[in-house]
């Protein structure tokens, strides 16, 4: 083992775990009256030197992982995690510390019941950043979206297997993880006369309002091989956006929806947003409720995981003029902040809304774009502080990485061609969905003067999987030269666009 044992002592104590004795187990054989492992294993918020591992079993039991760097779990570390029960739909966490940059790690899961009898064990790896090392992930978002959920006939949600092949470090989901507002039915007719099939659940039946219901919709897209396969192999970075509680809301928002006997949405988030922080792995630094946070990967890269609707205000009518918030003052001074103290090449900045695409809601707008030349307005006020704010303090090579519009596109931001003109020029890069109904494209607002360079829009609205037109965005930077290479890619894989960007130096 390259940890040593002070290290993982530490990692234990953090985890409220206890240092055993390394392990041997091989059989992983299925037995009834042990805890089993229904969901899968994930690893998340994987940084140099820590990351968090998850699992999920079926009765109350203790979570215990095997680590080893070199893949011999007979010289593995054991680790006991919590014990979980029904209070966390038997979820369980284990924050790993102390872990040795630029190292793969293989991990083991398994659950002890209480007389000490390990169940069905599973699987994964992570490597964690080093300093020599390139650096590779995959983003995109909107999972079972428009009631297209797993399709066994097209091989299930297809495209995370097309991500899963380009062997990434990470898979940042830039939020949509579920529809919890979209009913998953057996069959779906399409205009162009096919019929799309769906697995289906009883919780998956109607929209999400209790907790029971919400944490269904997790359970649900775990059922995918290719989901599982993925999150065994590759870290997950979870952003939430809108879906993981219901379409377009807002803190206060009262609902006039008849499909919901609970109209306080502030009730619904908070349900929505337990089981997304116990069926996502990440690390709760400042506290559990904070979903917004920074995850170094090293010298190339600093992601910034923004949250985009627990701090928003309500949804303003396109004429506003003054101040809405988006961030809330306080996330968006830390971004500041923390993205001017960044030391590393690249500040991805993970935003689960786009900039300058207009994303209406009703009469009111979504988003960030209010669809108005002029000077910013609304919510836009509070990016252009960010965007300026980003320009005073000199943070080079910023770049935007969003999903949510259901399209694909390149969009590019100089001042030269717009309204409000204190920022540097910059890309906002749009993938998504990887599983859900494919729309677009929607207008450009001049304010920020972005220009689309590139776009791969639904051949008509609302199209399925099973047209091919799901996107998802790959990145490669280059350790020697410090190049970012983003390629915009389909279900398939296949390249649809390319960049290569060179990074500014100070």
């Amino acid at each position: 083992m390259n940890l040593s044992r002070r290290q993982l002592l530490a990692a234990s104590t953090v985890a409220g775990a206890t240092l055993a004795v390394p392990g041997v187990a091989n059989a992983n054989v299925v037995r009834r009256d042990r805890p089993g492992l229904p969901s899968g294993i994930m690893s998340g918020d994987v940084s140099t030197n820590s990351a968090v591992v998850w699992s999920r079993t079926d009765r109350r039991a203790r979570m215990v992982v095997d680590l080893t760097s070199n893949g011999r779990f007979d010289r593995a570390v054991r680790l006991h995690g919590p014990v979980t029960g029904p209070d966390q739909d038997f979820t369980a966490q284990l924050p790993l510390k102390g872990l040795r940059p630029g190292q793969r790690y293989d991990y083991r899961i398994a659950f002890e019941d209480a007389w000490g009898r390990r169940g069905e064990s599973l699987e994964g790896s992570f490597s964690t950043p080093g300093r020599n090392r390139g650096l590779s992930f995959v983003w995109t978002g909107d999972t079972a979206g428009q009631g297209f959920g797993i399709n066994p006939e097209i091989g299930g949600m297809a495209a995370y297997k097309a991500m899963h092949e380009t062997r990434p470090d990470f898979f940042l989901h830039s939020g949509d993880n579920i529809y919890a507002d979209g009913p998953i039915e057996a069959e779906v007719a399409i205009p162009d006369g096919t019929v799309w099939k769906n697995v289906v659940t009883e919780e998956v039946s109607k929209v999400a309002e209790t907790l029971a219901e919400y944490r269904g919709r997790y359970k649900y897209n775990l059922l995918d091989e290719n989901v599982k396969s993925l999150y065994a192999d590759v870290p997950i970075l979870s952003q939430w956006d809108d879906h993981e509680t219901l379409n377009n809301w807002y803190p206060g928002e009262i609902l006039t929806d008849d499909r919901y006997t609970e109209k306080r949405v502030d009730v619904l988030a908070q349900r929505s947003r337990q089981a997304f922080l116990e069926y996502l792995p990440m690390v709760h630094s400042a506290g559990r409720n904070r979903i917004y946070r920074r995850v170094s990967y090293g010298p190339l890269l600093d992601v910034f995981c923004l949250d985009m609707r627990t701090y928003r205000g309500a949804n303003p009518v396109p004429s506003t003029v003054g101040p809405v918030a988006m961030l809330g003052a306080e996330q968006a001074e830390w971004l500041v902040r923390e993205a001017a103290a960044s030391k590393a090449t690249w500040k991805v900045i993970a935003s689960d809304m786009p900039l300058g695409i207009l994303v209406p809601d009703g009469d009111l707008i979504e988003a960030v774009a209010n669809g108005l030349p002029g000077a910013p307005g609304g919510r836009e006020l509070e990016i252009a502080w960010v965007l300026s704010q980003f320009k005073k303090r000199k943070v080079r090579n910023a770049v935007w990485l969003t999903a949510d519009v259901h399209y694909a596109a390149a969009n590019h931001y100089d001042p030269s061609r717009a309204t409000f003109t204190d920022f540097d020029p910059f890309w906002e890069f749009v993938a998504g969905p990887v599983n859900a109904g494919t729309f677009g494209p929607n207008a450009l607002d001049p304010t920020f003067g972005p220009e689309a360079v590139f776009v791969k829009a639904a051949d008509f609205p609302n199209q399925p999987p099973s047209g091919g037109n799901q996107f998802f965005g790959y990145v490669e930077i280059d350790p020697r030269t410090g190049v970012f290479t983003v390629s915009l890619r389909n279900l398939f894989g296949k390249v649809l666009w390319t960049k290569d960007i060179t990074p500014a130096h100070h």
